[in-house]
């Protein structure tokens, strides 16, 4: 009988399945993640255009405002020279143009200082200095004012304090602060992408944004990050209202750089699920088989009761029937063997009692019990270790069984001829018991296989004295039991490897 369990058809559907899981993820991840990307990109070059236009606009605005600031010295030395013409003009002198020139100043800020200090005229001026009369009383007047200095005659001169219109100072705040917008601008608006803005030589440090001041201010750390920003994204060219140029340097956002991560780590968490939920149903499925395999153990071992009994007693009528001594021998050594089996059955799903044998010692008698039980045609060796006490703690009833078992399936892949051989060799902490046939082999494909619960190649099995057996020795003696070697047609070695018991 062979079992579908067997069959490796769920654990391969598994595979594939969570494979195109896989590869559905990371698909669809990467899609989503270069479309963001691609998205990012196209708002740091509208942003980008933005403040390359916006740096055109300020160079364009710096322009005219120097054309404002050159007429304004102009006006200003115009109306200064118009002072000193009139007060350098003879009496006969025609003055009325420059007086004219005088009378329509109504932006430039202006006074006539007599030489003791003394304002004699005040024009432009703002209200707060209405009321000064000395030229010091005005507070840092020196950097306020450019002066001209006019003679009236041999002994007198006056100076003439003036300075740029009201209009050209407001207009300079502009500027001033439209600068320093531009900076912000480049900072604030930058989609929330790190962002340096250095120098042409991409040594000096503009301004920054969206990045540790502890990186910006370690010059190593500076010179890797801008090095790594410009092998990123091709840094933005930008000329300054001074006229000078500047590079932006920038990367992906932060928010972008986590959701590159993040398929690996939903692959993961889906990797994490996948094998706990295979874990979790082997575990039950093998709990649920171990239930089974106990509960018909007991009840195996509870139906040989009856007829063991009754083959107890008709063993002793037979012998007040006065039957031949040697058929009841034989007969008594069945019903032993049959107490012996109903006894390893009644053990599964129990601890069973280890003590320490004399691993020799079962052997030999397990020899004894079994050439007596094979077909003549089948020839048993023993080969022991040349240690001479080999003392294993073990339960010489399952261990037999095991030896049984395996010596059964050995006897079946020979048909019934051939040679079985039992070997002992002590190695370092174990001693290794190895079952040699000279039988038909295991198939390599198969040779895992062979200890799967339902799994057999006879026509009449269950398939679970091997899964009993690998269980006895690892669970119960905390061994291994294995296919040592397998070779078509020329036999099989199946390894019983026990600890010593110093290492037990």
């Amino acid at each position: 009988m062979k079992a579908p369990i067997n069959k490796p058809y769920g654990k391969l559907l598994l595979y594939i399945s969570s494979a195109i899981v896989f590869v559905v993820i990371m698909w669809y991840s990467n899609t989503l993640i270069s479309n963001i990307a691609k998205e990012e990109r196209r708002r740091i070059e509208i942003w980008a255009d933005a403040i390359s236009y916006k740096a055109s606009l300020v160079n364009y605005t710096e322009k005219f405002f120097d054309k404002i600031r050159a007429e304004e010295g102009k006006h200003a030395s115009l109306y200064a020279q118009a002072l000193q013409r009139v007060n350098m003009a003879s009496l006969d002198e025609d003055v009325s143009l420059y007086l004219s020139i005088i009378a329509s100043n109504k932006t430039i800020p202006s006074m006539i200082v007599k030489a003791n200090g003394e304002i004699e005229t005040k024009c432009n001026l703002p209200e707060s200095w209405q009321n000064k009369k000395y030229i010091w009383e005005i507070e840092n007047y020196q950097n306020l004012f450019d002066s001209l200095k006019m003679q009236y005659d041999a002994h007198q001169y006056v100076t003439v304090f003036y300075q740029e219109s009201e209009i050209y100072t407001n207009l300079r705040e502009v500027l001033d602060n439209l600068l320093q917008s531009f900076f912000q601008e480049v900072v604030i608006n930058s989609v929330s992408v790190p962002v340096i803005v250095t120098d042409e030589t991409d040594h000096e440090i503009i301004t920054y944004g969206n990045l540790d001041s502890s990186d910006v201010h370690d010059s190593q750390k500076l010179a890797d990050l801008i090095a790594n920003m410009k092998s990123e994204n091709t840094p933005i060219s930008i000329r300054l209202p001074n006229d000078h140029l500047c590079h932006v340097f920038y990367e992906e956002s932060s928010v972008l750089q986590q959701l590159r991560l993040f398929p690996y780590l939903q692959m993961l968490i889906v990797i994490i699920f996948v094998v706990s939920g295979y874990l979790i149903y082997s575990v039950s499925r093998r709990a649920e088989q171990d239930r089974i395999w106990v509960g018909m153990s007991k009840e195996t071992a509870h139906q040989l009761g009856t007829p063991i009994s009754s083959l107890m007693a008709w063993t002793e009528l037979l012998k007040e029937q006065q039957v031949s001594p040697s058929l009841i021998e034989e007969m008594e050594k069945d019903v032993h063997r049959l107490e012996t089996i109903a006894q390893r059955f009644s053990k599964i799903g129990s601890l069973p009692e280890l003590k320490n044998e004399d691993l020799n010692k079962v052997l030999n008698e397990f020899i004894l019990y079994l050439k007596n039980r094979v077909p003549g045609k089948i020839k048993i060796d023993l080969i022991l270790s040349d240690t001479p006490d080999l003392v294993l703690s073990m339960n010489r009833h399952l261990f037999a069984w095991v030896l049984e078992n395996l010596c059964k399936n050995a006897i079946d892949a020979m048909n019934g001829r051939g040679q079985i051989t039992i070997a002992v060799s002590d190695e370092n902490r174990w001693v290794h018991v190895d079952v040699k046939d000279t039988g038909k082999g295991i198939p390599q494909r198969k040779q895992k296989q062979i200890f799967t619960p339902g799994f057999t190649t006879k026509s009449r099995g269950w398939g679970l004295g091997l899964t009993l057996s690998r269980r006895i020795i690892k669970e119960y003696h905390k061994g291994k039991l294995f296919v040592k070697s397998s070779t078509p047609n020329e036999g099989t070695v199946m390894r019983i490897s026990l600890k010593k018991n110093d290492e037990f």
